[in-house]
């Protein structure tokens, strides 16, 4: 495949410019993200529709982590090789043909399918979303490619669940709604698609890059590995509130607004996408720092709150964690956009993403059946102290990498 500088000039011609090409991938790695967070609010009106149990709903929420992991494990290099255009409209087409399962589902075997197909568009898209934001970086901000990549994943979840909760409470047919509007969307994104440049030349290699395997080069391993422990603290807690958050709101504090509902999630991940940005400019030793602290400190809170009996008390803990959150975001995918050379930016966004969704899925999955057994109110408060106990463990983590590198 060519690239852009090397397609005729009445083809470059009708390319959207590289300032156009990066704002767009930004908008389309937002509406993906936002749409993978859309089904959280809706997940209380389909179990009302439905009658299925709380291992059933997580059932549904990890079959799209199983579909998002795999795709990241098979497809998170492929770009490197075949070009990131073919992979995002791919990815782009597959999106589109689970929104359409979405807007027809009527029973749980469709939903299931649904959240599956858009597990695998999500992790095919992410990882190429990520890596083209890096190859369209403008020269005069180093920086922005590795701002975006943290900022948009967190932001998209916060703009999915709260337009989903204002749509469930206040729109006609909420199962309907949300969908159609997300696949306009999807159709806008393909066009957008087809007009921008081409950054990543072709590379022998594709088939072989299908071959699942997670592969980091030697000289970024250990950078990689001191961030594994915040990655993880900050993503068990964003899985823990787009899985049962909702239903947290619902049945512990017996507040059944929908709109609530998509708020829970929003006070996290809106929380956690205005501090990516306005932390942009701080170090990124500080920032991890930061999250660390915040992530320990919000979890503790927000248990207090549920021990307590106390809404409030548990917002606030929910937005010292979105804080800690965003943070953690910014600064280690902002780390990896700096450290990665051109030919291994998809494949290591994919590792990046792969920890992250594990520490995501698994958890919340395990969350999921133990509140069958053990009642949401239990589970939230183990699983909130789980998640100081990581955050603990990620300031320990950082320490010992200074000491290393000093």
């Amino acid at each position: 495949m060519t690239t852009v500088a090397d397609a005729p000039p009445s083809t470059r011609s009708r390319r959207l410019s590289r300032p156009v090409a990066f704002a767009a991938i930004a908008a389309i790695f937002v509406t993906f993200s936002a749409a993978s967070a859309a089904p959280s609010p809706l997940y209380v009106v389909y179990q009302h529709l439905w009658s299925f149990s709380a291992t059933t709903l997580t059932a549904v929420f990890a079959v799209y982590v199983v579909g998002l992991i795999g795709s990241l494990l098979i497809l998170g290099a492929l770009s490197d090789h075949i070009g990131r255009r073919p992979v995002l409209a791919a990815a782009i087409g597959l999106e589109a043909v689970s929104l359409v399962l979405f807007l027809t589902a009527g029973d749980v075997g469709v939903l299931l399918a649904a959240r599956l197909l858009q597990g695998i568009a999500t992790g095919a898209a992410m990882t190429t979303l990520g890596a083209a934001l890096v190859d369209l970086n403008p020269p005069h901000a180093p920086g922005r490619a590795g701002l975006i990549n943290g900022l948009a994943p967190v932001a998209g979840l916060a703009v999915g669940a709260l337009g989903t909760g204002v749509l469930v409470q206040y729109a006609p047919s909420p199962t309907h709604f949300i969908w159609a509007l997300l696949l306009a969307g999807m159709v806008l994104a393909g066009i957008v698609v087809a007009r921008i440049p081409e950054t990543s030349a072709r590379r022998p290699g594709a088939a072989a890059s299908l071959a699942p395997k997670l592969g980091v080069p030697a000289r970024l391993r250990g950078d990689l590995l001191a961030l594994v422990p915040i990655i993880v603290a900050s993503w068990a807690i964003g899985g823990l509130y787009l899985s049962l958050g909702p239903s947290v709101a619902a049945g512990v504090f017996g507040i059944g607004s929908h709109l609530v509902g998509g708020l829970v999630v929003t006070l996290l991940c809106g929380t956690g996408a205005l501090s990516s940005f306005l932390l942009r400019n701080v170090p990124t030793k500080r920032v991890l720092l930061l999250a660390g602290s915040l992530l320990t400190v919000g979890a503790a809170v927000s248990v207090t709150g549920l021990e307590l009996g106390s809404a409030l008390l548990a917002a606030i803990g929910t937005v010292i964690s979105g804080v800690g959150f965003g943070a953690s975001s910014l600064a280690s995918f902002g780390t990896l956009a700096v450290l990665a050379a051109p030919h291994e930016r998809g494949e290591l966004f994919a590792v990046a993403l792969v920890i992250a969704y594990v520490a995501f899925s698994v958890p919340a999955v395990i969350a999921g059946f133990a509140a069958t057994s053990a009642g949401l109110h239990d589970t939230a408060l183990v699983y909130g102290l789980v998640v100081a106990v990581l955050g603990a463990a990620a300031l320990i983590a950082q320490q010992m990498r200074k000491r290393v590198t000093a």
